[in-house]
């Protein structure tokens, strides 16, 4: 199973930017490059939520509409790495954002970081 690390949350103000990290390992069979990979979020009390998607190869990405224009998902797949770029964030946008590894129908999840959009 691919082990999921996000680091890089943290307390800005409203209309700050923050870089999100999720560093992958444990590939045994397959390598970063075979998972597409996203991100979540979870504020309190809801549910998680979509944030941005992008393709194993880094050639293509999707957004959640709210997050069109403002964020932007990346990859290294040199360094087993994914990055979301979080740019005029919102205070609703506070919560916990995950990393998720998808190949078929297997998929892992990070332990989240958190961020706290608050002035």
């Amino acid at each position: 199973q691919v082990h999921l690390v996000e680091s890089g949350g943290g307390v800005v103000q409203p209309g700050g930017s923050l870089t999100l990290s999720c560093a992958a390992s444990g590939f045994t069979d397959f390598t970063f490059s075979d998972y597409a990979m996203n991100w979540y979020r979870q504020a309190p009390g809801r549910q998680r939520e979509f944030v941005a998607a992008i393709t194993r190869a880094g050639d293509n990405s999707i957004y959640g509409d709210s997050m069109k224009g403002r964020f932007t998902i990346s990859r290294n797949n040199a360094k087993n790495e994914m990055y979301l770029q979080m740019d005029s964030l919102r205070c609703e946008e506070t919560g916990v954002y995950y990393c998720n590894a998808v190949r078929g129908s297997g998929e892992s999840w990070g332990q989240g970081t958190q961020v706290t959009v608050s002035s």
